[in-house]
């Protein structure tokens, strides 16, 4: 405290209720290949719907990766995703395709203009992209009606009839909507009949009815004949979806500028995202070309801005050419560079986008060096999900991967399951003998170093595929994971995740390989986790043991979770001694803090005895001169029964079972 020089009171507070904290124990990350999604960057997921909203649903390439991650999301509700960065490209408007792997990617080299794509590229790399149409509306005649003043109907055309020929096939587009009055007035029947044009040759209009309802197009021709020289009005293709023309916003006005708004809609054009072609995906009101532009709640409205915070499926790249004005200042400015009587919509379909889901080795070693941040990235659990990177045998270049991840973590577990050919039969293959997958399987574990921060499983599950109406083979590691995670819901995370009461697995129609007691004994002394289905009794975990070879209680899946639950959450308090004086009131304060929560693990049966030696024993002068701190904490770990022996004793009806027992 300060030195009072007069008479006075001074108030303090010492907080001495410093307590170890709560740490999170169900934390999985993932390396994935995938439909979609941002790439190279970690992305929490917290269920099924929104893993496929992010990154899409599985197809024949990548569902071995999306059934890992869903799967352990049957069981607990924190997923930590990483799209590996391959050869995807994102779908563009012009010129050569480029890959935008996340929005930070974007931002730092893409959100200037420089892709030379054109105006639009789509926000996920692959093919998805490919569906996607952009329409941007700039000015109030081409948003519409607008009557097309001499372009008249050059010729009768029936009813039901799909096309229509016209005097100018030049003033319209692609997509354009048309109603067809009398030779004398544009207002009289068969007016207010809609149709879409959706081919131009020359002169001839390839039309479908269009549902002013739906948005959509319907089957069949003219609704009504056509007489010759009936006027034409048009319509943008997406007039009836919004409120009014684009003009001028409320704050360019008042700057002194003019036209500058401009409406966007974005669509699913081939239909292979809704599975409905036309369908509107997104659409933008009233955006404006004036880069420092706002709405009325002061954020900014500028066009390029507005889509890059608040689209799911495409990026702006660039200005389209002729809106030469688009994002100068908008004091006195007028922004619609198109003419009084231009009748254009920037209409562009998306092309060019590749998707390259069968990641490398290299590429999926990247991926996962996204988790060795300790500090930063917090997860509990890695999942392997595939062990076989493409063009791989073994499977164990990626399972090697995920075990120096863990080692150098030091505060997770890697889940691995065997390569699929070691347990799954291959095309043209009908079966794997018993023998040999136990072979298979031993061999895959022989070749990964040993580790207390690994857990192995016998191989894969069959589950249905409700996406797709097929059942797939997919690995059990996310299912291991998963039971870890719900073992922390229903126990604690030193309860061992094994067995009939704690160890489910969710989902199995049936399992590629299904070992016997014989098999089981085998795989078990590889410290390989069998998976097995008991009939009438489900399929279960039937072994808890880590990696490690060396026999120790840490060759024990809950002594490793008991000890990085302790280790984590002390350490995490620990923390807040860094830069006290290494004094027995610091030293006490320590101990005062641990022991109660060692007494709480004690009492949740976790532990069954501990000591806490920090004091002048292990605090010498030396250390603390080195401006060291040493806390020992001796735990006993509680051990989770593997083998149940019962004796059943039969005496002769005159003995007493005093006597029996006593012998």
């Amino acid at each position: 405290m300060a030195f009072q020089v007069s008479p006075g009171v001074l108030v303090t507070e010492k907080d001495l209720t410093n307590i170890i904290p709560a740490v999170s124990t169900s934390i999985a990350g993932i390396v994935v290949a995938a439909e979609k999604g941002p790439m190279d960057e970690i992305v929490a997921i917290s269920s099924e719907d929104e893993y496929v909203r992010i990154f899409g649903k599985p197809d024949s390439d990548t569902f071995e990766y999306f059934f890992s991650a869903t799967n352990f999301l049957k069981y607990g509700n924190a997923l930590r995703v990483v799209r590996a960065t391959t050869g995807n490209v994102n779908a563009c408007a012009s010129g050569t395709a480029v890959q935008i792997k996340n929005t930070q990617h974007y931002l730092d080299i893409y959100s200037g203009g420089a892709g030379s794509v054109g105006a639009w590229a789509a926000r996920e790399s692959g093919t998805i992209g490919n569906n996607l149409k952009v329409s941007m509306c700039s000015n109030s005649t081409a948003f519409g009606p607008s009557q097309m003043g001499g372009n008249l109907v050059a010729g009768a055309a029936a009813l039901a009839a799909t096309s229509v020929t016209v005097d100018d096939g030049s003033l319209l587009q692609v997509g354009d909507l048309v109603e067809f009055g009398s030779a004398s007035d544009y207002t009289a029947a068969p007016s207010g009949q809609y149709y879409k044009v959706t081919a131009i040759s020359t002169h001839v209009l390839t039309i479908a009815r269009y549902n002013t309802s739906t948005g959509l197009t319907e089957a069949g021709g003219l609704r009504t004949a056509v007489v010759d020289n009936a006027k034409v009005k048009r319509h943008w293709e997406h007039y009836f979806e919004f409120s009014q023309p684009p003009g001028t916003t409320a704050d360019v006005s008042a700057a002194g500028g003019s036209l500058d708004e401009v409406h966007i809609a974005v669509i699913d054009e081939d239909g292979g995202i809704t599975g409905t072609a036309g369908t509107t995906l997104e659409k933008y009101e009233g955006l404006s070309q004036a880069s420092d532009a706002k709405d009325s709640q002061g954020n900014t409205n500028y066009y390029a801005d507005v889509v890059y915070a608040n689209s799911n499926w495409i990026y702006w790249m660039d200005h389209e050419t002729t809106l030469a004005n688009a994002g100068s200042a908008k004091s006195g400015q007028t922004f619609d560079a198109q003419g009084a009587n231009d009748f254009t919509i920037f209409s562009t379909s998306l092309a060019s986008g590749t998707t390259d889901n069968a990641p490398t080795n290299g590429e999926l070693a990247l991926a996962y060096d996204k988790f060795l941040d300790t500090e930063n990235v917090e997860i509990n659990f890695l999942l392997c999900g595939p062990s076989q990177a493409t063009g791989e045998v073994t499977g164990d270049t990626k399972a090697t991967k995920l075990i120096d991840v863990v080692e150098q973590r030091k505060d997770c577990i890697a889940f691995i399951s065997p390569a699929r050919a070691d347990t799954v039969p291959t095309t043209g293959v009908a079966t794997i003998d018993p023998i040999s997958m136990t072979q298979n399987v031993i061999g895959f574990a022989n070749g990964l170093s040993s580790s207390s921060y690994v857990v192995i499983d016998s191989g894969y599950k069959k589950q249905y595929d409700k996406y797709n109406d097929v059942f797939r083979m997919v690995p059990l590691n996310g299912d291991i994971a998963g039971l870890c995670a719900r073992t922390d819901l229903v126990s604690d995370p030193w309860f061992s995740p094994g067995g009939f009461n704690r160890g489910q697995i969710r989902g199995a129609v049936s399992l590629a390989y299904n070992p016997n007691e014989a098999q089981r004994d085998i795989l078990y002394k590889a410290n390989v986790n069998p998976v097995v289905t008991f009939p009438g009794q489900g399929t279960v975990l039937f072994g808890d043991k880590t990696f490690q070879k060396k026999p120790s209680a840490f060759d024990r899946i809950n002594v490793r979770r008991l000890f990085l639950t302790l280790e984590k959450a002390i350490s995490t308090a620990a923390k807040f001694q860094l830069f006290e004086f290494n004094d027995e009131f610091t030293r006490a304060q320590f101990r005062n803090m641990v022991e109660p929560f060692l007494r709480d693990v004690q009492g949740r049966r976790g532990i069954t005895d501990f000591s806490v030696i920090c004091d002048d024993s292990n605090n010498t002068g030396e250390v603390i001169d080195r401006n060291e701190f040493i806390a020992d904490i001796y735990v006993k770990p509680a051990r989770s029964i593997n083998f149940i022996k019962l004796n059943f004793i039969a005496t002769r009806t005159g003995v007493a079972f005093s006597e029996v027992i006593g012998a």
